[in-house]
Parts: C-alpha cells; structure tokens; sequence
C-alpha cells in the first residue's frame, strides 16, 4: 500500500506545489507523445479498416478473409514486429513504424464493428428500403450506416483501449511517451517511478474509454431510441390480503 501512495505522491506532488515544475512538464509532455501516437495510430487505423468492413457488411462478401486476417494480426508480437520495423525504417522514421505497428494492432476491431454493425440490421429494413426505391449507395448511407454506427464506435473503442496500452512500448525505442517512466525505473529497480508511470496510463484508458462510451451512446439514432417501448412497472389493483382479514370486502 506504501509503493501506491509514494506513487500517487509522485504524481501529484509537483501540482500540489508548484505547477510549473520540472516533473510536471515532463509528465505533460510525455502525456502529449502519448496521445499523439494513439491518435494517430487511431485515425489511420479507422481510414483503412471501416471502407473495407461497410464493404464486407454491405455486400456479404470476403467476410471469412476479414477474420482471417484480423486473427493474425492480433497474433502478431507488438514488441517484436516494433523493433523490426525500427531497424527497417531507421531511427530518423522511427514515429512511423510506431505509427504502423499501432494501427495493425487497432485495425481488427474497427473492422470488425464495421461490418458487425451492418450485419446486426433487420434485413427486413433493408428490403423496406429497397422497395421504396433507394438506390444500394442510399441504403448504405442513409440506412445502414447511421444504424451502425454504434457498433462501429463499439470497435473504434476497444481499438483505442488496445493502441493506448501498447504505446507504452514506443519508449522502448525512444520515442517517448508514458512507458519512459516504466522503461526508466525498471534498470535502476524506482519501482515508485514505474509505478507512477503504470497508473497514468491507465487513468488516460480510463479517460478514453469514458469518452468513447460517451460518443457510443449518443449515436443511437433518435428513431431507433423513440420507437423502444418503455416497460413500465405499476401496482396491482388486487387487493392485498393481509394476514387476519379476508381480500373479499365485506367478509371476515
């Protein structure tokens, strides 16, 4: 419990006291290289992954080659595959073989809420549509997307929990980031340091996984929430019977 509070300590110490000391724009800007690696690890992730998986959703084809390789792209080593790149890239491109190996992390699970999100619709509103004459581009953007989005955000999600947790191993090539407080500590055994630097990356998952629940819930189409019957709980109208007196009125 003592390494815990030495860590928190360790954390919020330099605010509690002066906000402009050296610690606190260190953990600033490490907080800065952090996000900025998730972000856009994230976004080029989401360019490649939804055209392929609302193309796999709307025609329900290559769905089986999808998972295929959305299986061993998560079977991939992330330290591994990091270092390779590294060395294969140079260290002057270092950032964008960062940048790859987050995106091959993050791209199965936006590709498979792409096309899980299409997938999950009432293939009788999808035929409704149809038969009042929309064309296949007005039901994939009018109908099916909106109704997806959810799901697709669901993927966007757990993408963003996975690359936020793996962007500790950007500093294991120096790229920064938070994992320097873990990669710092861990030869001269600060476990206070490595510690401090564990629990601000979980607070920054926690955070995001907040917002991206926040933007989930908000993207349920205001018909799809309108037309959700209430299920409403009311009374009895029977009468209680009470233990010495009869329920038939004028009885006992």
């Amino acid at each position: 419990m003592n390494l815990f509070l030495e860590a928190f300590q360790w954390i919020f110490t330099p605010v509690w006291t002066i906000v402009t000391t050296e610690r606190t724009n260190d953990i600033l800007l490490r907080l800065g290289e952090h996000l900025g690696y998730t972000f856009a690890s994230l976004i080029a992730a989401t360019i490649i992954a939804v055209p392929i998986g609302y193309a796999i959703g709307h025609t329900g084809k290559g769905r089986e080659i999808a998972v295929a390789l959305s299986g061993a792209a998560r079977a991939l080593p992330s330290l591994g595959l990091l270092t390779i790149l590294a060395l294969t890239f140079g260290i002057a491109r270092a950032p964008i073989a960062a940048v790859v190996v987050f995106l091959v992390l993050g791209v199965p699970s936006i590709l498979a809420g792409a096309y899980a999100g299409l997938e999950a619709i009432d293939r009788r509103t999808i035929d409704a549509a149809r038969a009042v004459g929309m064309t296949e581009w007005q039901i994939l953007t009018r109908v099916e997307i909106p109704l997806g989005l959810p799901l697709l955000l669901g993927g966007v999600r757990n993408a963003a929990l996975q690359i936020v947790a793996t962007t500790t191993l950007a500093a294991y090539i120096g790229l920064g980031g938070l994992g320097v407080y873990i990669f710092e500590g861990l030869p001269i055994r600060n476990f206070t340091e490595m510690l401090g630097g564990a629990i601000l990356i979980a607070l920054l998952a926690v955070a995001l996984d907040g917002v991206f629940a926040l933007l989930q819930s908000f993207a349920v189409p205001r018909g799809v929430t309108a037309g959700r019957v209430k299920i409403v709980r009311t009374s009895s109208s029977r009468t209680r019977a009470v233990a010495g007196t009869s329920a038939v009125p004028g009885r006992g």
